[in-house]
């Protein structure tokens, strides 16, 4: 078994995910048409485009950020991005009413979420992982009062808007794959196309970037600089994502971790694509199991944050990371 296991290369690995990755996406286009072929590619292909964003942004900068704090078990997300998210909403409801929020562009919404959950968290991580250089017991501790924080003057809000406005921003905070605005999944799109380009030519750097500011900087490698672009990438990248969608807490933990194991190996030009490709998996065949085979309603973000939970309390309990 143990011999059968070393002749798959990360090469064949990969390959067998793609494979795989092909294979849901198939099915999700093509199971259980009822309606016109035009009618099911329009709106399938749009939801599977928000699937390949979304995937591609949550595991690349869960990715990134672990290898930046070299550590496993924290996400973007669990240092208080979806309480900050939910801070915004809730502001905007709460300022403007159920009805102007609902009448709000799109894309100036779009604009006012992503503009403040970049400048927020490049703020917070080059606080963090520059100037103070705190461990990791003190980041999860900030993160956690940070999210603590924005959660408590979201909660506050919340209790003094009338019921059809806590309707509407109820709504609002559970992640939706059905409702993203086509040219703003465009304009991600380009968006994720320059980042991949960046991160896929300088793979090489995060390798060494993982094993620690004192080896990097031995090897020859800024560290800082390196750091201040992967806080912007991985700031931009959770904020497309957050902002399309809404946030996803364990999400991108339990994809990057099962890319761990599954990929055999801590090159990133391996566990960047098996990273995605695991996401694509879990979120497009999650959707044909939950829409097309269980027949259920139910929001696909709730199932993976349960699973995503259940995983992030294992990985604690067998303190393996």
């Amino acid at each position: 078994m143990q011999t059968n296991r070393l002749l798959l290369t990360p090469k064949m690995r990969l390959l067998i995910a793609a494979a795989l990755a092909l294979l849901t996406i198939t099915l999700f286009m093509s199971f259980n048409v009822k309606a016109s072929w035009e009618f099911t590619l329009m709106f399938r292909g749009k939801k599977l485009l928000t699937f390949l964003i979304v995937a591609f942004c949550i595991s690349t900068a869960t990715l990134l950020f672990q290898s930046m704090s070299n550590n496993r078990i924290i996400t973007p997300a669990i240092m208080g991005f979806d309480a900050l998210y939910m801070l915004i909403q809730t502001s905007l409801v709460f300022t403007l009413g159920a009805i102007q929020y609902a009448a709000l562009n799109n894309y100036f919404k779009w604009a006012i979420e992503i503009s403040i959950l970049v400048v927020a968290s490049s703020f917070l991580f080059q606080w963090l992982f520059i100037k103070k250089q705190f461990n990791l017991y003190l980041l999860i501790l900030i993160g956690v009062v940070f999210g603590v924080l924005f959660r408590s003057f979201s909660s506050l809000m919340m209790r003094m808007i009338d019921p059809t406005e806590f309707g509407v921003l109820q709504d609002s905070l559970f992640a939706s794959f059905n409702a993203a605005d086509s040219y703003l999944l465009t304009i991600s799109g380009v968006v994720v196309c320059l980042i991949s380009g960046f991160i896929f030519r300088y793979h090489h750097q995060f390798d060494v970037m993982a094993l620690g500011k004192p080896i990097a900087t031995n090897l020859g490698i800024n560290h800082a600089d390196l750091t201040r672009a992967s806080i912007v990438i991985i700031t931009v990248l959770i904020g497309l994502s957050t902002s399309l969608v809404g946030p996803v807490t364990f999400f991108g933990l339990l994809v990057v971790n099962v890319a761990y194991i599954v990929c055999g190996t801590h090159l990133h030009r391996y566990l960047i694509p098996m990273s995605i490709l695991t996401a694509i998996i879990c979120l497009v065949g999650s959707d044909v199991l939950l829409q097309h085979v269980l027949h259920y309603n139910t929001k696909l973000s709730i199932i993976i944050e349960f699973i995503g939970g259940v995983f992030f309390l294992g990985l604690i309990l067998r303190k393996k990371i």
